[in-house]
């Protein structure tokens, strides 16, 4: 998913120290058009940017499509992340430059490495009547940021405890170990609850995690949560206790090491200083040309995608700051 403010702002993020579990809420993006679909996003956030690795989280739906005209997000570029796109309900059709053409549907994940660089367009099915779901990016460390592109989908099993449905789509749980590989230690995971059920799950102490709760109320680490907060829980338990209200919860659990590097944030490109950022848009500009049609260049061109292709947003007039 792209982010498509008009002027997006520079968001600098680092892994600053915790002080204990914070309960955040989102505030809502429109994603462009007069029948614009609204997302709510968490991260980042005044409060927070980082979550492990974990850089962006947009949540969404559920919306009729009739009224919301679905997911419409044209050829757009990333750099420097992953993309992780995950489904409650509906279909969305992937195209990226990387010669990748798949459809995610609920349950399953798609993982797209931007690397250096790559392009993709995302777009809701005709058979989706209503879309529900989530898109978060992943920040890579200085080791694979440049790495080449890359797409991997996987279909996760469902994991059944008392009270509780798993499905473990990125790192481990509940003795399940996801195959998809990441650049830094990662954990995501869709859990259901049943109404008034209590499950303590065990996690890696060195790990920062996040819960967003899609649907219902639940008690997260002692502190309470309803549908569409975001609740961070610092490095440093080896245990993860969860508590449903009275009707059923969906959430996602999200996890990783502090990511420990500082990471310039902007539009859909993730760097470390401003030149980079610059340079980034320029090329992509490049390819742009007059917005009909998109060039070849650093940033490819999606397999079969006829939309035309999203131009970058003005540079901000101040220098993009850097931190540590």
């Amino acid at each position: 998913m792209s982010t498509l403010d008009e002027h997006p702002e520079e968001v600098t993020c680092t892994a600053g120290p915790a002080e204990g579990v914070e309960v955040m809420t989102p505030r809502e993006v429109p994603l462009g058009g007069p029948r614009a679909m609204t997302v709510r996003r968490t991260l980042p956030s005044r409060a927070r940017s980082l979550i492990g690795a974990w850089c962006f989280l947009d949540h969404y739906g559920p919306d009729p499509v009739a009224e919301s005209g679905g997911m419409v997000v044209p050829p757009h570029p990333h750099t420097g992340l992953q993309t992780v796109s995950w489904l409650f309900t509906g279909e969305v059709e992937h195209r990226d430059s990387a010669g990748h053409h798949a459809i995610v549907r609920p349950g399953e994940v798609n993982l797209m490495t931007a690397g250096r660089g790559i392009s993709h367009s995302e777009v809701s099915t005709g058979a989706t009547t209503t879309l529900h779901g989530a898109q978060l990016w992943v920040a890579l460390p200085e080791h694979a940021r440049d790495a080449d592109p890359g797409f991997v989908h996987h279909a996760p099993a469902p994991v059944r405890r008392p009270g509780l449905e798993a499905r473990v789509f990125l790192g481990a749980l509940l003795d399940v170990v996801s195959p998809v590989p990441t650049a830094t230690p990662l954990l995501g995971a869709e859990l259901l609850l049943e109404p008034g059920a209590a499950t303590t799950l065990d996690v890696d102490p060195a790990f920062e995690h996040g819960v967003l709760v899609d649907a219902g109320a639940v008690r997260v680490g002692g502190r309470d949560a309803a549908a569409h907060d975001l609740v961070y829980l610092p490095p440093g338990a080896a245990s993860l206790d969860l508590v449903a209200g009275p009707d059923p919860v969906r959430l996602l659990l999200l996890g990783g090491p502090p990511f420990g590097e500082a990471i310039v944030m902007w539009w859909n490109f993730v760097a470390r200083t401003h030149e980079e950022v610059v340079a980034s848009r320029r090329e992509w500009q490049e390819q742009v040309g007059d917005g009909s049609t998109l060039a070849d260049g650093r940033f490819g061109v999606p397999t079969g995608e006829p939309r035309p292709p999203i131009p970058a947003p003005p540079m901000p007039q101040v220098r993009l700051r850097e931190r540590r």
